[in-house]
């Protein structure tokens, strides 16, 4: 097995692997790269069970297009190019699913009795978890990604203005959420 940061060497052989359609190699690949890809995944789903299905998809994207990686550039940084495309395409298709804006989620979060001395990032991942999805995408696109609201707008089909206002609305709820918890020092 790959130790954890998988070498030059060892990373091109998983890829001539997968390009040659070695399930080992894929399994490898995907073991090596499974924690990475998932932490991605499950800031623009709003379940572990959605960020799987995404994951999933991104991973046969990712077997099935080796040969349009530039080894030139960071691997991590094209698969999670193709982590977050494949969370635009699966919000694309769900979107008729969600609401736009569900208050009753935000009103409805629970308030932590006690307040740890450091915001922990797996509640932080919740808490935006917890933002309607259209509040979610433009907030990590925009915030955590750093695409322009111009990339928001043309990846979501969504105007430039409601990029912004829906960024805004974002932080606006995460503020009040975490002033819920008693995270007052982070507003």
């Amino acid at each position: 097995m790959i130790a954890n940061s998988a070498t030059l060497t060892e990373l091109e052989a998983l890829l001539q692997g997968c390009r040659n359609g070695n399930r080992k190699s894929q399994e490898l690949l995907y073991r090596q790269f499974y924690g990475y890809a998932m932490s991605v995944c499950m800031r623009y789903t709003r379940t572990k069970d959605e960020a799987i299905e995404v994951l999933n998809d991104g991973f046969m994207k990712v077997f099935t297009k080796t040969e349009k990686y530039d080894p030139e550039k960071s691997f991590k940084g094209w698969l999670r190019r193709i982590m977050i495309n494949t969370a635009l395409d699966f919000y694309r298709q769900e979107v008729k699913h969600y609401f736009h804006e569900d208050v009753t989620l935000v009103e409805t979060a629970s308030v932590s009795e006690t307040v740890l001395d450091e915001l922990q990032h797996e509640e932080l991942i919740k808490l935006v978890q917890l933002l309607s999805p259209a509040y979610r995408m433009v907030f990590n696109l925009y915030a955590i990604d750093g695409y322009s609201h111009e990339e928001i707008a043309e990846q979501l089909d969504i105007s430039i203005g409601t990029s912004k206002s829906n960024l805004a609305r974002a932080r606006e709820h995460l503020r009040n959420m975490l002033k819920q918890r008693g995270y007052d020092k982070y507003e």
